[in-house]
């Protein structure tokens, strides 16, 4: 896939191309569907594939008090569309500038003058332009006058209910619900960052854990205990990984992400880059009255993590 950062980097000749517009915050199972919609259009058109989306969530501009946590990091999401198969992404700089496009300068510049739109697909909700004025309806007026067409794509809605939504799998994940969070989003959610060296109280209790820098890339789960799987150079190992402040020890910074590979003792992590997915939640966190007792719910942690990843 090709990614494209300002309007200027797009070669004159590009396109013409299908393109689809979106934050795809998380590119779950809803961004899934537009995306397999533009790819059967680009096929059947001879179109080039265009994926248009912003470095932030527009509301970090127009309302940062009501801007939530992003679902996954900008190099994930531009993983996941080239992993999509989508030819071409465009991520442009959400600021003031691209904020004051009128409706129908950013059809000119984006969608016309760089990318030579033919098609355009879009979801039933979507707004563009200066203050979100420009809707669906107001789309197809400007296809008319400067030649491509407007699909909208239906949301998807598991069992005919609540549409999949970026704001569900947010709430699912605050929950600990990552098994739903999972069906919506089309795979288990996942943290990636550098390993680092933490206080090494797992070693010392006999569950070495790999702990994550808390930089880490992705939307942490609700404090518990998961099963769940540690990718770590090409290779997927089976893993329980607790999630928050470790409440039985004093002074652990809040959130941490330490994952335990199960059968595994001699793999040297620290300063590589691991992924770590979320599967099922066994627990939630708790403090105990002493090392004994910790160890013993560890132990019985882990196995019930094997159990659920086998």
């Amino acid at each position: 896939m090709i990614t494209f950062t300002e309007l200027d980097q797009v070669p004159d000749a590009f396109g013409p191309s299908a393109v689809t517009i979106g934050k795809f915050d998380g590119v779950h199972t809803g961004h899934r569907a537009v995306v397999a919609a533009l790819l059967e259009e680009a096929s059947a058109a001879g179109l080039s594939s265009v994926a248009v989306t912003f470095d932030r969530n527009p509301l970090s501009l127009i309302n940062p008090d009501r801007c939530p946590a992003s679902l996954v990091s900008n190099e994930q999401k531009l993983g996941l569309l080239a992993a999509a198969g989508v030819d071409a992404a465009l991520l442009l700089r959400f600021d003031q500038t691209l904020a004051q496009l009128t409706p129908e300068e950013f059809v000119t510049s984006i969608l016309v003058g760089a990318l030579h739109a033919r098609t355009v697909l879009v979801g039933e909700d979507f707004r563009f332009g200066h203050r979100g004025l420009g809707t669906v309806a107001t789309l197809e007026s400007f296809g008319e006058v400067y030649g491509f067409s407007v699909r909208v794509v239906d949301d998807v809605r598991p069992g005919g209910g609540r549409r999949v939504s970026s704001t569900w799998i947010r709430e699912l994940l605050e929950e600990g619900d990552v098994r739903e969070a999972s069906r919506l989003l089309g795979r288990p959610p996942g943290v990636r960052g550098v390993v680092v060296h933490g206080a090494k109280r797992g070693r010392e209790l006999g569950f070495p854990t790999a702990n994550l820098s808390p930089d880490s890339q992705g939307l942490i789960p609700a404090d518990g205990v998961f099963a769940g799987w540690l990718f770590w150079r090409g290779r997927r190992y089976p893993a329980a990984i607790s999630v928050g402040n470790n409440p039985t020890f004093d002074g652990v910074p809040q959130k941490q992400v330490e994952a335990y590979v199960l059968d595994e003792t001699d793999l040297d992590l620290y300063d590589d880059e691991v992924e770590v997915q979320f599967v099922e939640r066994i627990r939630g966190m708790v403090a105990f009255t002493g090392i004994e007792p910790l160890i013993v719910q560890m132990t019985d942690d882990v196995e019930r993590a094997r159990r659920m990843l086998s």
